[in-house]
């Protein structure tokens, strides 16, 4: 499946009193990717509102595998692994770009739902399409 990748170096701001990245920051990395990558294929946050359906996190898993330090440049990236009628299940992997050493990888699963009634809804064709996926 398609890897959509941003670099990041880490601020002085996401690190906590041990002296590496906050436990809370990679979760909010992950759902930043999530959007960019959704953004990159033109359905911003924005657009599914006025579309009145979208995604919203039914899971998320995180593996936390080697501390991250202030000022490392990292790659985070995230891919769409599988898809259902009504769910898709995103993968997330943090890298150190100085030798490619995975310090970190999660998972959510994301659920599409009508956003008025609070119901879960099948994923637009076009959605996995844009996104360069399968359904399995």
């Amino acid at each position: 499946m398609p890897v959509f990748e941003i670099r990041h170096t880490v601020k002085k701001e996401e690190i906590d009193n041990l002296g590496h990245v906050n436990n809370i920051v990679y979760l909010k990395w992950f759902m930043d990717i999530a959007g960019s990558h959704s953004t990159s294929i033109g359905w911003p946050h924005k657009k599914m509102i006025e579309a009145g359906e979208g995604w919203v996190v039914r899971r998320h898993e995180l593996d936390y595998l080697v501390s991250i330090m202030p000022g490392e440049k990292l790659k985070i990236r995230t891919w769409i692994s599988s898809w259902k009628r009504a769910s898709s299940k995103r993968e997330y992997e943090v890298v150190r770009e100085s030798d490619g050493k995975v310090l970190a990888q999660g998972r959510t699963i994301w659920v599409w739902v009508n956003y008025r009634t609070g119901r879960i809804s099948h994923i637009p064709a076009e959605i996995i399409e844009k996104f360069g996926s399968k359904k399995k």
